[in-house]
């Protein structure tokens, strides 16, 4: 099926220009072309399909299904729900308000928002179709275990302490009410309806990503085609201790999500840096980055920042030295 992008970037960029595949700038170019023009395209359709099925999947339905459950369910219902609902840092504050305000414990939350912005429905696919489904699935089992652990281990140290003082009047004053337990009636929606809806989806989802597509695709292609052959592998593919921590603190300053993040993922594979090192890289872009820390100091004190900082980092490090030892697995 992805052979007509091949096919695409080979006429435009060695036909159609004149450049050579053996040249640096010829293969670069060709990385990014048909990288660009399969994602945009998987992007497009397949959006468009899962907003049809997730129509009715709203916050107000999340929040209270999961205020219904116990903990240990808690953790893993928020991380599940977390990997199929459209959420990124730009939205953290709102989720993270209306969790609280409907008394779900921070840690449940925050097992929802830990694992949302690392996996989603686009970013599936995506690992699909450019790197396999081995490394799909360790890449959805890692994004829900750091969910589930990260919100077990906040609410074992009781961190609805370090809220701010207006977030933590909410959360204990709807921990106070009982739960409506009654069961709404939710009108039915038509094809044409849900059709509306996934149209709009689709156009307000696709011109939120497209450009860390680009920007994705196009760092992917630049390592792909200007860094030397056997650079990465020799100066970190071996698997040294250090080279994991090191590049989750690379990847810190940077920011992206989960879609754009791919493209680099399929390049720094390929170029040889194993597979823990690659995914500490990528998981600290997505969900420990600056951008994402400065929203949530508007509902947090800096202690619980500085905590759930130092877990993120802990959390991607060991990570990647355990799938580093397992890379041969795959």
């Amino acid at each position: 099926m992805f052979i007509i992008f091949t096919d695409l970037a080979s006429w435009l960029i060695y036909d159609l220009l004149g450049l050579s595949p053996e040249t640096k700038l010829g293969t670069a170019l060709h990385f990014f072309v048909e990288d660009v023009s399969k994602i945009f395209v998987l992007l497009m359709v397949m959006i468009y399909l899962i907003a049809l099925l997730r129509v009715s999947l709203d916050v107000e339905r999340v929040r209270d299904f999961l205020a219904r459950k116990s903990r240990g369910t808690g953790y893993i219902l928020a991380s599940g729900l977390g990997a199929i609902t459209p959420f990124c840092s730009c939205s953290s504050i709102p989720v993270f308000l209306g969790f609280t305000s409907a008394g779900i414990p921070i840690g449940i939350t925050m097992a929802f928002l830990l694992t949302s912005p690392l996996i989603n429905e686009v970013a599936v696919l995506l690992l699909l179709s450019l790197l396999g489904w081995k490394f799909t699935l360790l890449y959805v089992v890692v994004g829900v275990l750091v969910g589930v652990l990260g919100g077990l281990f906040l609410d074992a140290i009781r961190a609805e302490r370090w809220l701010q003082s207006f977030a933590a009047k909410a959360l204990k004053g709807a921990q106070t009410q009982p739960l409506n337990t009654a069961e709404e009636d939710h009108p039915k929606i038509t094809f044409a309806e849900r059709h509306t809806f996934a149209k709009s989806e689709t156009l307000e989802i696709f011109g939120r990503v497209w450009k860390w597509v680009i920007v994705g695709v196009g760092l992917g292609a630049a390592l792909h085609g200007f860094v030397p052959d056997g650079w990465i592998e020799a100066h970190l593919g071996a698997g040294q201790w250090w080279s994991v921590p090191a590049a989750t603190l690379i990847g810190i300053p940077l920011y992206s999500n989960a879609t754009g993040v791919i493209p680099v993922m399929e390049s720094l594979i390929t170029n040889g840096l194993p597979i823990g090192t690659t995914l500490a890289f990528c998981m600290s872009t997505v969900a420990a980055s600056f951008p994402e820390f400065i929203l949530l100091k508007q509902v947090m004190q800096w202690r619980l920042l500085a905590i759930l900082f130092a877990m993120l980092l802990i959390s991607f490090t060991t990570i990647g030295w355990i799938f580093n030892g397992l890379s041969f697995l795959f």
